[in-house]
């Protein structure tokens, strides 16, 4: 591949991150083969359409699909650079499991040539990159490896985490700066002029290892000032106190910035990723490991509180509001907000609906409970309880008028102007944690 000219690419894994990253490398002018196992999955792309929900990207899919840029398949296919994002998740003992990572990168090495470059995007434990590496030249000893030869390497080998919020990743994908860590430094600057195509942001050169470690990092400190959050919740409940009031005079502090608490943590990122370094230093990350234990704790906490609420009021309808891990988005993936609603269908029946608008049902673990899924308009008429788990845009715009008579247990502080038990008006109640 000439230094001028723009290189095929191949995006093995077409889900949350691969699919627009693969967009945006199309639309910045190179081809691109799309690689998803989900045979689903490869047909919508093929029609210029989505199968998640992501501000604007289905505009940009059908845009770069319909100008040849884009294309998908079940198979990987011959490029110039490979860039793999499929999932990285963990087992019941919380240790990561790579072996999606692997099974990409034997795909990939069977159609590896001199001059290419594979770059990691999957979040992955110290060392992962080195595994690749180690893996392609086990199955390709005709190319010599970067980091395991004194000549010049065949191919180029690299790690580039994302760092992107749902619903933004269109934009943060291209504006965010990005940490490019190389096997070797030939390796990362190779990756970085492919990334300066798309990229806006800087794009910083390092070792493939501060690379991954960098990016468990990034979310290990968000659990953590997470987990004060909720511990904080937890204590204002036992102690009678609004823990938002808390927080709100508190973080006038010229150097305090306390985060906001919630009924957990979800997503496939910050509730996944710290379990990453703790499995690979046990001994040295108590910290990490205990606000884990705080914010699985919190959704536990929240369906005891929800649980006793219901409970007390035997004829009352329930409305759990929300499913998704964070406002706005239609991503499901380790939602503390799901496990709270499931858990009180499965308790309490036909007497819980749910309210999701970015769901189209509701998942397989309501089959067999009676709970139902209705929209916000049957829940504030027809509902007696209302149970905030998500903090969607819809929901905060509910008015304290259509809320009047209700009991509301809001876990994300969306409706500070809910009175509270004892406020003069006896018949709603606001339990704030």
């Amino acid at each position: 591949m000439k230094s001028d000219s723009k290189p095929d690419v191949c995006v093995v894994g077409l889900g949350y991150i691969g699919l627009p990253t693969a967009a945006i490398i199309a639309r910045a002018g190179c081809k691109v083969r799309g690689v998803d196992i989900a045979q689903a999955v490869v047909d919508t792309i093929n029609r210029g359409e989505i199968h998640i929900e992501e501000v604007d990207l289905d505009g940009l899919v059908q845009g770069v699909v319909a100008r040849g840029a884009l294309s998908a398949a079940t198979a990987v296919s011959p490029a110039d650079v490979f860039v793999i994002a499929v999932p990285t998740p963990f087992d019941a003992n919380h240790a990561p499991d790579i072996s999606h990572v692997l099974a990409a990168g034997r795909a990939v090495a069977q159609v590896l040539k001199p001059g290419d470059i594979v770059i990691l995007e999957s979040t992955s434990p110290v060392g992962t990159t080195e595994r690749l590496r180690d893996l392609i030249c086990a199955a390709r000893p005709d190319l010599k490896g970067p980091g395991l030869t004194n000549a010049v390497a065949d191919i180029a080998i690299a790690y580039c985490p994302e760092r992107v919020l749902p619903g933004r990743i269109l934009e943060e994908l291209t504006n965010n700066d990005r940490s490019i860590g190389g096997i070797t430094p030939r390796c990362a600057r190779k990756a970085l002029a492919f990334y300066k195509r798309f990229v806006r942001g800087t794009c910083v050169t390092t070792d493939a290892r501060s690379a991954e470690m960098t990016k468990l990092v990034e979310n290990a400190y968000r659990d953590v000032n997470i987990a004060f959050a909720n511990e904080l919740s937890i204590v204002a409940d036992r102690m009678g106190l609004d823990v938002w009031e808390v927080i709100r005079l508190a973080n006038r502090h010229p150097r305090v910035n306390i985060l906001t608490p919630g009924p957990g943590v979800g997503g496939h990122c910050i509730a996944v990723d710290p379990w990453f370094i703790v499995h690979g230093a046990p001994e040295e990350t108590p910290l990490i490991r205990t606000a884990r234990g705080v914010n699985d704790g919190k959704i536990h906490h929240v369906i005891g509180r929800a649980d006793a609420l219901v409970a007390a009021h035997p004829e009352a309808r329930v409305a759990c509001l929300g499913l998704a891990f964070k406002a706005n988005i239609d991503d499901f993936r380790e939602s503390p907000a799901r496990l709270v609603a499931a858990t009180l269908a499965r308790r309490f029946g036909a007497r819980i609906q749910v309210v999701e608008p970015y769901a189209a049902g509701l998942p397989r673990e309501f089959e067999g409970t009676g709970a139902g899924q209705i929209d916000l308009d049957e829940a504030l008429e027809g509902c007696d309880i209302l149970i905030v788990l998500v903090d969607h845009d819809i929901f905060r715009s509910v008015p304290l008028a259509e809320r009047a008579g209700k009991l509301v247990y809001d876990t994300r502080g969306i409706w500070p102007d809910q009175p509270r038990a004892g406020a003069g008006v006896p018949q709603a109640l606001r339990l704030a944690s």
